[in-house]
């Protein structure tokens, strides 16, 4: 028997789902969670970015999580960015943020800096009783249009 396609496109590509009838792709597709294409997306784009070009140089992936590479002079609120920017999903917690600078060689009070960049509205605790912390979408914009760029002039 001939299998059956049914392609999706998303703003990252294209999803195939395959079944040997219409109702076993119907069946499949009712069974995908209802937020699946934004975290699909998500995931893509973040593993994208971390391993893409506008962080060489600057941020280096290890087994730990992203340590900073760059020599240039960062803020402590500029490396804390750059730390969550480069974590999956763009959260981390304050204890593994410190961690990350630490093995990149930045001393910074890394629980007061998060709380002064909360106010900024910079980042945000997605659930109140964990301890992770997720840049906004302000923060992205923040890390991506004035951070790397800063740094990408310097070392171009």
């Amino acid at each position: 028997m001939k299998r059956i396609e049914a392609r999706i496109k998303t703003p990252f590509g294209e999803v195939v789902i395959e079944g040997d009838s219409p109702q076993e792709i119907l069946d499949m597709m009712g069974s995908i969670p209802e937020n699946f294409v934004e975290t699909l997306s998500d995931f893509v784009s973040n593993r994208l970015t971390q391993s893409g070009a506008q962080l060489r140089g600057i941020i280096e992936p290890t087994t730990e999580g992203p340590v900073i590479v760059t020599r240039e002079s960062l803020t402590h609120y500029e490396s804390v960015g750059l730390i969550l920017y480069a974590s999956d999903d763009r959260r981390n917690t304050a204890a593994q943020v410190q961690k990350l600078l630490e093995s990149s060689g930045i001393k910074a009070m890394v629980p007061a800096r998060l709380n002064e960049m909360t106010k900024r509205g910079q980042v945000f605790k997605p659930d109140p009783n964990k301890p992770d912390y997720k840049l906004t979408i302000q923060g992205e914009k923040w890390v991506e249009d004035e951070v790397i760029a800063k740094l990408r002039g310097r070392m171009a």
